[in-house]
Parts: C-alpha cells; sequence; structure tokens
C-alpha cells in the first residue's frame, strides 16, 4: 500500500522565484502600484517615470515567479497581484516567525538543514 503525503508549502526554487523578483528595487515599487488594483503598463510607465521596455523585463520576471498576472485589452498590457503568490510569501515567513529559532534566545549550534526543513512549510525539490 502506497500512502501520499500532502506537500507541506512550495518547493524551494519556487520561493527562490518569488523573492528573487521581490530583491528588485523596481520591482518593489511596481508592487506598491498594483496594491492599488490593476494597472496598463503605459500608465506604470509615467507613475514610474520608466521605459516600457524596462517595465516590461521587469514584469516578466514578476510573471514568471507568479506574483502577478496579465491580460491583454487592445494593444495595451494590464498587470496585476495574484494573491494566491502573497498567500504563498506570507505562510512562508509567518512559519519563520513562529519557529523557535526566530523568538528563543540565540544558541550557539545552528540548526541543521534536516531540521531546519521539518518546521518550515517547504516541499523538497522534485517530490510531490
Amino acid at each position: 500500500m502506497t500512502t501520499t503525503r500532502a506537500p507541506r508549502g512550495p518547493s524551494l526554487p519556487e520561493l527562490a522565484r518569488l523573492f528573487h523578483a521581490l530583491s528588485d528595487e523596481t520591482r518593489l515599487k511596481i508592487l506598491d502600484c498594483l496594491r492599488g488594483g490593476e494597472e496598463c503598463v503605459c500608465d506604470l510607465t509615467q507613475i514610474l517615470d520608466a521605459g516600457q521596455s524596462r517595465l516590461s523585463f521587469h514584469l516578466k520576471t514578476m510573471k514568471e515567479a507568479g506574483l502577478v498576472r496579465d491580460r491583454k485589452e487592445g494593444r495595451f498590457m494590464h498587470y496585476a497581484l495574484e494573491p494566491a503568490a502573497l498567500t504563498v510569501l506570507e505562510s512562508f515567513v509567518d512559519a519563520l516567525r513562529r519557529s523557535p529559532a526566530c523568538c528563543s534566545p540565540a544558541t550557539d549550534t545552528p540548526a541543521s538543514p534536516e531540521t531546519a526543513s521539518s518546521r518550515l512549510p517547504v516541499r523538497p525539490t522534485g517530490r510531490r
């Protein structure tokens, strides 16, 4: 009899993509602009005083990471936050916050990767 376990959370590569997409000041500015709702690229270029090709590069990175979704209306692309990605990030950060290492006094011995990963909602690479 084979038992399958439900995934504990996103894989490390998924988390790395999300955090990479957050690691640029321009992309953080874009996210801030999208907090109020969907925006057209043409509006984002004016709001951020940035070229369309530069924003397209950053929006592509964000879309590939799953942070934003897009839709085409005529010639224009509109972007919005992807709530599922924000939930993943929030869950991961909450798990870090709840971990004993976060709120307990520092110890001289760091946790092993196996111990740390058992407390965090991370699915090992390649497993489903």
